[in-house]
């Protein structure tokens, strides 16, 4: 009885994508924003494609990113470090694993840019 009761403690259900419209309650909707638990994150200093981006190649690309926003999300417990709001009400967060910022996995895989200030075409 105790092992189940701590392996449900322990369990979170996995974020998924976030649905087009709705309730969004926890969930990733692109590349570098998600919400946990109702609470609008955005990753600091990266940018990732949008999906509805200006050619073809970035809307593939911003799946791609958001993708694995998801898996990375769901491989392993990570921590949120919030920093302030965005001028869209996100809250600016680094997210982090045991193998360090979220964000910068992202970079480094090709699937986003340290964020230059200001935004950049994938095109």
């Amino acid at each position: 009885m105790t092992i189940i009761l701590a392996a449900l403690v322990a369990w979170t259900p996995p974020i998924g994508v976030c649905p087009e419209s709705g309730v969004r309650i926890t969930c990733v909707h692109d590349g570098d924003s998600f919400i946990v638990e109702r609470e609008r994150m955005r990753i600091m200093d990266i940018d990732t494609p949008e999906l509805e981006g200006q050619c073809a190649s970035e809307s593939r690309l911003a799946i791609r990113a958001r993708d694995r926003l998801v898996e990375l999300l769901n491989a392993e417990p990570y921590r949120i470090h919030r920093d302030g709001e965005d001028r869209y009400g996100r809250t600016l967060a680094v997210v982090t694993n045991s193998r360090g910022s979220i964000g910068d996995q992202l970079v480094r895989e090709g699937l986003a840019r340290t964020w230059s200030g200001r935004r950049e075409t994938w095109c």
